[in-house]
C-alpha cells in the first residue's frame, strides 16, 4: 500500500516537472523559473507528508516525563522489524484490518502500521493520528490519573468510596477495590435494562443515583473475590470529578493528555458528536450505532492512537509522573483466591507464572472496537494492536511476546 503511494505521487512530480519545463522553455527566464517551481515542489511535499508518522526509528517523546532509555541497538531494530513485520502479516492483517499495530522498544517506534478506514461511508481512511475508541484499555488511563491524584493527596486508595461519593449504597468499598475490581458492585449495563428509559442518554451521575434509588443487590461482599465489572471505573471517574472539581474529560486533558503531548486524544462523553468520531464496524464492516451506554466514561471512551498510548506508557517508568510506591502498587496482583495465573491490579491485567517474566496487558471491546496493549516492563517494551472493526486479530498479541524473552505464551486472553 505504501509502495503504491510513493509511486503514484513520484509519477505525478515527474509529470508536472516536464510540463512545466515545456512551458518555459522558450522564456529566456527557463532555468531560473524551473529552479523556483523544483524548490515549491518539494517545500510544498514536504508540508504535505509533515502529519504523516515516521514508521520505525522515531523516539515518542513525552513533553514533561522522559525516562532516560538507551538507545536500541541497530541489530535489534532491524531483526524486531522485519519479525514484526512477518507478524502483522500473518497475525493482525489477514481480514481486513482497520486499525494500528505498533511495537516499540525504550519509547522507539521498531514498527508501525495503520490501516482500513475512518469512516467507510465517506471513504476516509485511518491515518495513524486518528484517534480511535480503545474501549477497556481506557481503564489503565482512568487508574493512572486515580493514582496520580493519590499522589497529589487527593484521593486515599484505602478510604471508603463512601467518602467521596456518599450516595453510594454500599458499605465497605474502597477506591483500591474498584480499582481492582473486587467491589462487588453490579454492572450497569445490566441493571439500567429494567430501570431506564434505554432512548435517553445515561451519564455517570445517572449510574450512582439509580445505584441510591433502588439499592440493587450486590454480586458478594466487599474484596472476597475477583469480578471484573465496568461500573467499578464509572465510579472511579466520579471521584476523580469530585476531588478536581473538574469534568473527567478536562481532567484527562490538563493531567495527562497535555503534559504527556497525548495530542490526539480526548474522552467521549454526551457532548461530542458522535458523526464526527472514528466510526465503529462489526466484522462485515457494518456500522455500530452509537446506544444509551456511549456516554459513559472511565471504564471506556477514550479515544487515541497507538503512539499517543506509547507516550503514556513511557511516562509510567518516570517517578516524576507516577511514585514508584504506586507503581508497584499498579503492577502486583490482589485476587489469589484460585490457583491461576491470570490476575489484576489497579487497572492493569497480567500473567504471573513463577518460571516467566510478568506480562503485563490490558484488553478492550466495545461495540466493533478492539485492542490489546500490551508493556513488557522488564524489557521495557510495548506492542500494541487497536482496531475499530471488530476482530480477534488484535488479542494475537501474546503470540508475539517469546521473541522478546521468556515471556508466558501458552494461554489465552479472556
Amino acid at each position: 500500500m505504501f509502495v503504491v503511494s510513493q509511486t503514484n505521487d513520484l509519477m505525478s512530480f515527474q509529470f508536472n516537472t516536464i510540463f512545466a519545463a515545456r512551458m518555459v522553455k522558450s522564456s529566456p527566464y527557463f532555468h531560473l523559473l524551473l529552479f523556483i517551481y523544483l524548490i515549491s515542489c518539494s517545500t510544498g511535499k514536504k508540508k504535505e507528508n509533515s502529519s504523516e508518522p515516521k514508521h520505525a526509528d522515531q523516539i515518542v517523546d513525552s513533553v514533561n516525563y522522559l525516562p532516560d532509555f538507551p538507545e536500541p541497538s541497530k541489530d535489534f531494530v532491524v531483526a524486531t522489524r522485519a519479525f514484526a513485520s512477518k507478524f502483522y502479516r500473518q497475525y493482525i492483517n489477514y481480514d481486513r484490518f482497520s486499525g494500528t499495530f505498533l511495537v516499540a522498544k525504550n519509547g522507539r517506534v521498531i514498527f508501525e502500521r495503520t490501516t482500513g478506514y475512518f469512516n467507510l461511508r465517506e471513504r476516509r481512511k485511518l491515518s495513524a493520528y486518528d484517534p480511535v475508541h480503545v474501549a477497556s484499555i481506557s481503564k489503565v488511563a482512568t487508574a493512572v490519573e486515580i493514582l496520580r491524584l493519590c499522589d497529589k493527596g487527593k484521593i486515599d486508595l484505602d478510604a471508603d468510596v463512601r467518602t467521596y461519593l456518599p450516595d453510594l449504597p454500599y458499605e465497605g468499598v474502597t477506591v483500591r477495590m474498584l480499582l481492582n475490581h473486587r467491589s462487588g458492585i453490579p454492572y450497569y449495563g445490566y441493571f439500567t435494562f429494567t430501570t431506564w428509559k434505554l432512548g435517553v442518554t445515561l451519564k455517570n451521575q445517572d449510574i450512582l443515583n439509580l445505584m441510591k434509588k433502588h439499592r440493587f443487590r450486590r454480586y458478594f461482599p466487599p474484596n472476597k473475590k475477583f469480578q471484573y465489572c465496568n461500573t467499578n471505573y464509572a465510579l472511579l471517574a466520579l471521584i476523580a470529578e469530585k476531588v478536581t472539581g473538574k469534568r473527567f474529560p478536562e481532567l484527562m486533558k490538563e493531567d495527562m493528555f497535555i503534559p504527556l503531548g497525548m495530542n490526539n486524544s480526548f474522552i467521549m462523553d454526551h457532548r461530542v458528536n458522535s458523526d464526527t468520531v472514528c466510526q465503529s464496524y462489526d466484522s462485515r464492516y457494518y456500522r455500530e450505532r452509537f446506544n444509551y451506554l456511549d456516554a459513559i466514561y472511565g471504564d471506556k471512551n477514550m479515544y487515541t492512537t497507538a503512539r499517543d498510548l506509547l507516550k503514556l506508557d513511557r511516562a509510567m517508568y518516570s517517578d516524576d509522573f507516577l511514585s514508584d510506591s504506586l507503581k508497584k502498587q499498579m503492577f502486583a496482583g490482589y485476587s489469589f483466591e484460585r490457583r491461576k495465573k491470570l490476575n489484576y491490579g489497579l487497572g492493569m491485567r497480567m500473567y504471573l507464572f513463577p518460571d516467566k517474566k510478568p506480562f503485563y496487558f490490558h484488553t478492550g471491546w466495545w461495540h466493533g472496537n478492539t485492542g490489546c496493549y500490551a508493556t513488557l516492563r522488564t524489557d521495557t517494551l510495548c506492542v500494541i494492536a487497536i482496531a475499530n472493526k471488530y476482530t480477534h486479530s488484535v488479542y494475537s498479541v501474546r503470540n508475539l511476546t517469546p521473541y522478546f524473552g521468556n515471556y508466558p505464551s501458552d494461554f489465552r486472553f479472556e
